[in-house]
């Protein structure tokens, strides 16, 4: 099968301090004729991170840019490596092109019309290069203006996932590679203010220690960090269809996903 879209890969914020906030599972566009090929739990994208946008609307006060997917990750999952090799070797994980959902169930209706590898290599080049490409030049822009580069990489999930983990997840999952993608010193400050989070739970580098982006990207003996934060849904949405963005529930957990951002930008000031 072939692939086309006419949907521009990403939107882009350009900000002016030394973060960039990527959301790289926020799209829910699907091409219509790929569409066409989904069941149609499918085409409800239920795996989306939805509203990220909303819960992190503080992200341009506080001089961040912002990069933000357009395409739904059934389309092509942009955390994972292009070749699609698995994040957790021996876990349970969907692939690059995911042909199942998160409940276990199929994308596709026919599994005869799963994208092959001309059609896998299309998607790459029309969405995966694009957002990769923006965010290391992205970084490294920032990098040249203030000696630092910052990124955040937004996601969310919901908080119990049988396929995945048994039990609900905590709240605020940080990732930093295990330790590889930023300076230890900040992955200790932000897992200080996710337990100070009353009424919210927390881990560093637990069941969730970071995607392709933040391992890919950070670097931090050059002067690149990267952390990951993937939060349960439930800390700010309903977690069923309609997907509902709950303000009252955000609003408990927006004050900390910021202090978290401030944290991450005091560690920058200090470090140039």
């Amino acid at each position: 099968m072939s692939f086309s879209t006419t949907e521009a890969p990403f939107r882009f914020r350009q900000g002016t301090r030394p973060l960039l906030v990527s959301m790289p599972h926020v799209g829910t566009h699907v091409p219509p004729a790929l569409a066409a090929r989904f069941t149609a739990e499918a085409r409800q994208v239920p795996d989306t991170d939805w509203h990220l946008e909303r819960l992190y609307d503080f992200a341009d006060a506080l001089g961040a840019s912002v990069l933000v997917a357009t395409h739904s990750r059934y389309v092509i999952d942009l955390n994972r490596p292009p070749d699609g090799a698995s994040l957790y070797p021996g876990q349970n994980v969907t692939g690059l092109c995911p042909v199942d959902t998160f409940d276990d169930t199929p994308v596709y209706l026919d599994p005869a019309d799963h994208p092959g590898e001309a059609e896998i290599a299309a998607r790459r080049d029309a969405i995966w290069h694009p957002y990769h490409a923006k965010l290391a030049d992205e970084l490294a822009r920032i990098k040249a203006q203030h000696g630092i580069a910052m990124l955040w990489d937004a996601h969310s999930i919901r908080s119990v996932l049988p396929r995945f983990f048994e039990g609900k997840l905590p709240d605020l999952n940080l990732g930093t590679g295990k330790g590889s993608s930023c300076d230890p010193a900040l992955a200790e400050t932000l897992l200080g203010i996710a337990r100070q989070a009353t009424g919210y739970t927390s881990v560093l580098n637990g069941r969730f220690t970071g995607g392709y982006i933040t391992r890919h990207h950070g670097r931090p003996q050059e002067g690149q960090h990267a952390v990951q934060l993937e939060q349960t849904q439930s800390s700010y949405m309903q977690e069923a269809l309609p997907f509902d963005y709950l303000p009252a529930v955000a609003a408990g957990v927006q004050p900390h996903l910021q202090r978290m951002l401030q944290a991450v930008l005091a560690f920058a000031e200090t470090r140039r």
